[in-house]
């Protein structure tokens, strides 16, 4: 590692803690007119999952930040499509692989160009490609336009999750290498189309070299954080340690030491110009929330420790299948494992940071009800029994 500059700042946790809280869109007026686009260029990824509670996680981070927007507007915002669900003016946007997989800002596509060379180059697959199909999906593709896997000739060969079709394969393979890009979701399956017909061309044709793509990625990564070690800024889109070396000081992040840290750290000099100010956000986030997906770096900024244990057997679980934190105050007080049973949001087990949090965990569950349609909300078991009444009393006195 290189030698470090200076750093041009002394920072407490707490004005970090308010600096990331800002950087990630929840201190402060959220700028409703730029809506989920301008909240996907802010943050700079938004990852995806499979699984769906409320709502999928690309749907519950822009919620997060911005209230009860409509869920088909999330996706409609994602994604430019015409009536009949193809694309016209092609995407706002573009999936890739980024922190895990992500939605990502279109004008970014030229920077993941380092990613799509080292696919291209990697010597060994978890899947064989069988001849011909690489060639028989991008003809496909070109006469046919927009696809999905299943469209294309199927995508799995078995029942087995893992267990991909040749076309699959293929169709997978050509995404990583940009060859083809994923254009939008339809019920929950790929869209797939030739990158040379979605991709804006002043984009497509941009190929920048290595160190260019990841100065960009470094860069935009703290300013997504506001301020983060070099861990933190390697992990937002999944860089290695020395590619974060190699490009720090021409990405425009300044040095800068934070109270209680122990490891250097960077900060956007944008973020530092001005104190971080303004109303808080209560809201339930999902364990996929660019605040809080790198499990180290929420400890240290905000003293909690998250799972996510919906990978984890359920005897084994102790704050429930999809606990999803509560930020309040610009804290994170408590955690809601939550379903839905018809018009009933489900609070299948809720832990308290003490009695304090209940008015702020009662007026999250209370947002996200009436967000995904529900008109009550059921409490089921807490981490502190005593807490139960005065929790259910404050949501039935705003429920009325």
């Amino acid at each position: 590692m290189p030698s470090l500059p200076r750093p041009t700042m002394e920072l407490t946790a707490d004005e970090a803690r308010r600096i990331a809280l800002r950087a990630q869109g929840f201190l402060g007026a959220p700028d409703r007119r730029a809506g989920v686009r301008g909240l996907l260029r802010r943050l700079g990824a938004v990852q995806l999952d499979t699984i769906s509670v409320l709502a999928r996680s690309h749907e519950l981070i822009p919620y997060a930040r911005l209230g009860a927007i409509g869920r088909k507007a999330v996706d409609s915002a994602y994604w430019t499509r015409s009536s009949d669900g193809r694309s016209t003016a092609g995407p706002h946007a573009f999936e890739y692989w980024s922190h895990a997989a992500c939605v990502l800002p279109i004008e970014e596509w030229p920077h993941f160009a380092f990613r799509r060379r080292a696919y291209r180059s990697r010597p060994h697959w978890s899947h064989t490609l069988p001849d011909g199909a690489y060639d028989q999906v991008i003809k496909q593709l070109r006469t046919e336009g927009p696809l999905t896997a299943t469209d294309l000739g199927g995508a799995k060969k078995t029942s087995e999750w893992w267990d991909w079709s040749g076309t699959k394969v293929a169709v997978e393979r050509a995404l990583m290498y940009g060859e083809v890009v994923c254009v939008e979701r339809r019920g929950w399956k790929r869209v797939y189309d030739l990158a040379e017909r979605a991709v804006p061309e002043a984009l497509l044709h941009d190929e920048l070299d290595d160190a260019e793509c990841l100065r960009r990625l470094v860069s935009l990564a703290g300013r997504s954080l506001g301020v983060g070690t070099r861990a933190d800024i390697a992990d937002y889109h999944r860089l290695k340690g020395e590619q974060v070396d190699a490009v720090i000081a021409d990405s425009g992040l300044v040095p800068v030491t934070v109270e209680g840290w122990g490891n250097p750290a960077w900060a956007d000099p944008e973020a530092l110009r001005t104190p971080p100010r303004g109303r808080h956000r209560t809201t339930l986030l999902s364990p996929f929330d660019s605040l809080i997906w790198e499990r180290a770096r929420t400890e240290r900024i905000f003293g909690f420790t998250h799972r996510l244990e919906a990978y984890v057997p359920k005897q084994k679980r102790v704050y429930g299948y999809f606990a999803m934190p509560v930020l309040a105050g610009g804290r994170l007080v408590g955690r809601v494992d939550p379903a839905r049973e018809g018009r009933t949001l489900v609070a299948r087990q809720v832990t308290l940071d003490g009695a304090k949090a209940v008015p702020s965990v009662a007026q999250a569950l209370l947002e996200a009800a009436s967000w995904v349609d529900c008109t009550d909300v059921r409490v089921e078991r807490l981490d502190a029994p005593e807490l139960r009444e005065p929790l259910v009393r404050e949501l039935a006195r705003a429920l009325g």
